[in-house]
Order: C-alpha cells, then structure tokens, then sequence
C-alpha cells in the first residue's frame, strides 16, 4: 500500500470513529431530553406521535411555554405560527400536544423554570452536535472521493457514503483476510447461542468481542439495505420470526452477517453491485 493511500485509510478511520462518538453522544443527549420532558409533561411521549426531535417540536419546547400556555394556545396559532407550518399533520399534532398537556400534572414554579432551563441546555447541545455530524459529513465524503474501492461498496443500494466509509476504513485491504469468515469474525458479528443438550435458549445475545466500529457500520448497512434489496429484507424477516425475543436486534445481526459476504465478493473482486435476477426473468 502507498504512503498516500494509507494516509487516506487512516484519515478515514478518524473521521468515521469521531463520527460514531458524536452518535453515541447526540442519542445520550435525546434520551436525557427525553427525561426533562416526561417530568415537564408526563404524558406526551405517549400522546404526540411526531417526531420529539424534529425541528418545529423542538423550536416548540425552546421557547419555554408552561402547560397552562400550551393547552390554551389556539390551535391555528399552535400548528401554523409557532409550528413554523413544518408538522407532518399539524392539526393531529396539535391536538394531541393539547391533549398531553390538559392530562399532565402541573409543577411548581421553581421547578418548572429548571426543567426549562433544562430542556433549552439539552436542546443547544442537541443541535451542536447535529452541526458537528453534517461537518464530520462532509469531510468522511471528500476523502472517500479519493477511494477507487469506494465505488464498490457504495453501489449497493441504500448503502451510502457514510457507512461505506465506515466499513472501508476499518477493513482496509481487503487482502488482510482470508475470506468473509475472517470479516465476520474480526467485527464480532455473530449471535451467542445458550445450548444445553437438545434445548437451545431463546434469550441469548449478541457477542460484543470485536471490532465495535465496523460492527456498527455492517449492522447501520444491513439496516438501510434491507429497505431497498427485497432478497434481504426477505431473509430478515425469516431471522425476525425464528425467536420470540430479541427479534429485530437478532435478525438485524444475521442480515448483517450476510451482508459481509456481499461487501468481500464486491471488494475481492472489484466489481459494482448486480441485483439477482428472479426466476421469472
């Protein structure tokens, strides 16, 4: 390998890991929100179906209104004015936010206001690190351009630029391993299995031995391809109905798996995705 190309690689590996950190923090910060807003309006997860973390629920909360003021508010005034016009279905919003509202006990002043505080700090370090997401972006995508084994990859459908950095640059030359096994393997993917003779547990788990950042990369991928490559969506699903629990995180790391034999075929042999052809062809 160049000196060059593995300057990339490693640049690569940087920006796609600082990605994942910034992941795992912005999905920390919404669950925090999360608990400020139950305490604030303890029944609105369960009423409002709208994404909590989309912009005009979030402008919504940031501006600090107390229950009173949000379940009085007109509703023209709730879905259009202060909504921005971005609700999905603002008058199901709407009075659905009304609703939680009226339902939901209201808190001492005091207290109200620190909730506030609370939710307006969670709010800015939300939007901070979406800032530093798109940047990180941005950045994963010009050294990709620079990647001829990027095409490879990326011509899978749903895949993406993101996740294909992220799998390239913790595999590396693919002439590292052996075959797919020793991919699969190297990220840990595989689901425990509890065996006693004849009996099999159900509950069991996925193995966290292993590359943590190309598993989550496999398993993002798995996830998007599943929604545009029928023959994986198909073979999810056969995985999600063995067990009775753990059904989509297990099903989810078998596709995965699967998914590993495509991404060493495409890289091994540097060639561009090719859907198979059904029997009807």
């Amino acid at each position: 390998m160049s000196v060059v190309k593995e300057d990339q690689y490693i640049t690569l590996q940087q920006l796609t890991r600082a990605r994942y950190q910034i992941i795992h923090q912005l999905t920390r910060e919404k669950q925090r929100f999360l608990q400020h807003l139950s305490f604030k309006c303890n029944t609105f997860s369960q009423e409002v179906d709208s994404s909590v973390f989309g912009n005009a629920m979030m402008e919504l909360f940031s501006e600090k209104f107390s229950l009173d003021e949000l379940a009085e508010m007109p509703l023209e005034d709730l879905a259009g004015k202060k909504g921005h016009n971005r609700f999905n279905d603002p008058e199901c919003v709407a009075k659905s936010i009304q609703k939680a509202m009226r339902s939901s006990y209201r808190l001492d002043k005091v207290v109200e206001d620190s909730i506030d505080l609370l939710l307006g700090t969670s709010i800015t370090l939300i939007r901070t690190l979406q800032k530093q997401l798109k940047e990180l972006e941005k950045g994963i995508e010009r050294i990709l351009a620079g990647l001829e084994e990027a095409q490879t990859i990326e011509s899978t459908p749903g895949i993406g630029k993101v996740f294909t950095a992220g799998i390239i640059a913790e595999i590396g030359q693919i002439e590292r391993f052996e075959d797919e096994t020793k991919i699969a393997k190297y990220a840990g993917l595989y689901w425990r299995k509890h065996q006693s003779g004849r009996f099999i547990a159900d509950d069991t788990s996925l193995s966290h031995n292993g590359n943590q950042y190309l598993r989550y990369h496999l398993v993002e991928a798995a996830n998007s391809v599943i929604r545009h490559i029928p023959e994986y969506r198909a073979y999810y699903e056969k995985k999600y109905n063995e067990v009775p629990k753990h059904q989509h995180k297990r099903a989810l790391v078998l596709t995965a798996r699967k998914f590993v034999r495509l991404v060493d075929a495409l890289l091994r042999n540097h060639q561009l995705y090719a859907p198979k052809r059904s029997v009807n062809e």
